[in-house]
């Protein structure tokens, strides 16, 4: 009777634990993942069509660049919002997980689908000189072009790291503190992500004004609102030391 009745409760347990469950996934997708389905589809179609570039590639590069970058400076936004309205902001946020996936998502595509704008047929050129090329004897490239790529490629890198641990297995696999030290690699992602952009926009394609300045945005809003935070937090933490 005692096993029966212990093999009863794990058995309620578990669908209990499984209903939770299912019903935490329809709602981050309903509430989340949808809309971010959604604006995604939405800007990069309009960046799409309303661009003058005559080949397919530059297009659908130039369309997934701007909202990867702002997703990822949402990811950087989320906890410090939460944090200045004094909501709960625990280390796995579901929003800025679900964030983080879609800005994955199209920041792996924006790669990807850039090995093949410039040097069409030789992406390894991206990354270092070619045999006619005027350069030093070092042949990882070291010129605008070169940095610019090479700080794309390691955010990219740093994305898919992210993305592949960014959920509930590994979460309770590696621990809360180290699972959080891996995922704050994501202020990593943002830095050279937004290397990556500025050195594109002025230093190689020459973009309108209009285009840098929401990469500026993005950059100074993120770090302005970590900062404040930052401070406050700081402030708070001597504060209570005084006591």
């Amino acid at each position: 009777m005692i096993h029966s009745f212990q093999r009863d409760s794990c058995l309620v347990f578990i669908a209990s634990f499984s209903s939770g469950r299912r019903k935490r996934l329809q709602s981050r997708l309903l509430r989340h993942h949808v809309p971010l389905l959604i604006v995604s589809c939405a800007s990069i179609a309009v960046l799409y069509v309303t661009r003058d570039y005559k080949d397919v590639i530059s297009r659908a590069s130039f369309a997934t660049a701007y909202p990867a970058i702002a997703l990822l400076s949402g990811t950087l936004l989320v906890g410090p919002w939460n944090w200045l309205r004094k909501r709960p902001n625990p280390v796995s946020n579901d929003l800025r997980r679900d964030v983080g996936i879609w800005a994955g998502i199209l920041a792996v595509a924006h790669t990807a689908i850039g090995q093949c704008v410039h040097l069409r047929g030789r992406p390894w050129l991206y990354y270092i000189y070619g045999p006619t090329e005027h350069h030093h004897p070092f042949p990882l490239r070291h010129d605008a072009f070169g940095l610019a790529n090479h700080t794309g490629a390691a955010s990219a890198l740093l994305v898919i790291a992210l993305l592949a641990t960014s959920n509930d297995y590994f979460l309770r696999k590696l621990g809360t503190r180290e699972w959080k030290k891996l995922q704050r690699w994501n202020y990593a992602v943002f830095g050279l992500a937004g290397a990556h952009a500025l050195l594109y926009q002025k230093g190689i394609e020459k973009q309108d004004w209009r285009w840098v300045a929401i990469v500026v945005v993005c950059i100074g809003l993120t770090m302005a609102l970590q900062a404040v935070v930052f401070a406050r937090r700081r402030r708070g933490i001597i504060e209570r030391c005084k006591k």
